[in-house]
């Protein structure tokens, strides 16, 4: 067997466990010069530096026990891949991109591509030629939708659509002046279009790769949480989340394309991302199963949401309206309003019973643009993934 390659990690570990040492890693460096040879001492040398990342605030953790831990998880890594177990060495590395440091960054890269490749030889010929395992499949029906949606939907202002809308015209008619809309028509070529919509696929790629995934409502209730879960048993949460005893598992907001390389070979950045001159800021997901709410709130910079499968109800509020949407106090929400729009609280918060409001239901292949500092509010009405 092959060992998996870690050039990086060679030049730099000396560098590294001196600079542990002087903040006061001795534990760790003991057990890090034994880690390539003892699975024992790579997996104790990763708790010691779980711990460490554990021991505060995140921005207050050292930098170094960011990557003290990449160095442990790429050393368990390799000794899972000598023997076999690729699948378990996937995990392992997942952790080191997710909690790790920049340092050794590449070499986790590189040894992910080289197990996802080993996890699936075989895949494709097992799967072979097939009917698409869709992961939407029921067929819209806007009156049940409505049931469900917060009073006054679709009933006050609907946010225009725009079909072959050029770059001049995008700036000139709604980036410079803020205001929303609907494009309609610039992501048929893009592959995530039919695999994305192909639960087979999705197990394929990205089934064994460990993602975060937020259990609950939503980020202002009580009982929310956060887990790290295999994604193939994310995507049986969906669909098992019909059931009313279910509590809501969905993917918000995770950088997933930058740790799934083949998850983002499937989308391609909007030519209207660069209008103004601006930068890309992020470039996120969100999975979720059909009910899945992200609550009122704002963000500072420019967003345009793709509906890459499924259907969502999305409300906007103007910028202008801030105070009547009751934004939180704490410096931690104050982007979010406490008004629930599911269930407004007329007598607490009187000044939003009356607002006039954009929505609309951003169907497959739309794409939205919304403008800084406007609040929004999203509900998935089916199973429904956005980048």
């Amino acid at each position: 067997m092959d060992e998996l390659l870690t050039p990086i990690m060679d030049e730099e570990s000396p560098r590294l466990l001196q600079t542990i040492s002087e903040h006061g890693g001795y534990a760790y460096v003991g057990m890090a010069a034994q880690a390539a040879a003892d699975i024992r001492a790579a997996e104790a040398a990763r708790d010691l530096a779980w711990e460490q990342l554990h021991s505060g605030p995140w921005h207050s953790v050292l930098p170094v026990w960011r990557d003290a831990y990449s160095m442990a998880c790429l050393h368990g890594a390799k000794y899972h891949y000598r023997n076999g177990e690729f699948k378990e060495a996937l995990r392992v590395l997942d952790m080191g991109v997710l909690m790790g440091g920049p340092v050794l960054r590449k070499d986790l890269d590189s040894a992910i591509e080289t197990l996802s490749l080993k996890a699936r030889e075989g895949e494709n010929e097992r799967f072979g030629e097939r009917e698409a395992n869709r992961l939407v499949s029921e067929e819209f029906n806007t009156a049940k939708a409505l049931q469900v949606l917060p009073n006054r939907s679709l009933s006050c202002k609907l946010v225009v659509k725009r079909s072959a809308l050029s770059l001049e015209g995008f700036l000139s008619e709604y980036f410079l002046s803020g205001s929303p809309v609907i494009i309609t028509d610039c992501m048929a070529h893009w592959p995530a279009r039919t695999n994305w919509n192909d639960l087979d696929y999705l197990k394929r790629v990205a089934g064994d790769r460990t993602v975060p995934v937020e259990v609950g409502k939503n980020y202002l209730c009580q009982d929310w949480k956060q887990e790290l879960i295999p994604f193939s048993q994310f995507l049986e949460r969906i669909q098992s989340n019909g059931s009313s005893a279910s509590v809501p598992t969905y993917l918000a907001q995770h950088q997933l394309f930058d740790q799934i390389n083949e998850l983002r070979n499937d989308i391609c950045i909007p030519d209207y991302c660069f209008v103004g001159g601006g930068e890309l800021r992020s470039l996120n997901a969100w999975f979720g199963p059909a009910g899945t709410v992200t609550p009122l709130h704002h963000d500072p910079h420019h967003n345009i949401l793709a509906q890459v499968v499924g259907k969502k109800y999305i409300r906007l509020y103007p910028a202008s309206l801030s105070e009547e949407l009751y934004p939180y106090s704490e410096t931690m929400l104050c982007n979010s309003s406490q008004v629930d729009l599911d269930n407004i609280d007329e007598t607490k918060f009187p000044k939003v019973r009356d607002l006039e409001f954009f929505d609309c239901i951003l169907d497959e292949g739309e794409m939205l643009y919304i403008p800084p500092k406007w609040w929004h509010y999203y509900r998935s009405i089916d199973v429904s993934s956005v980048s």
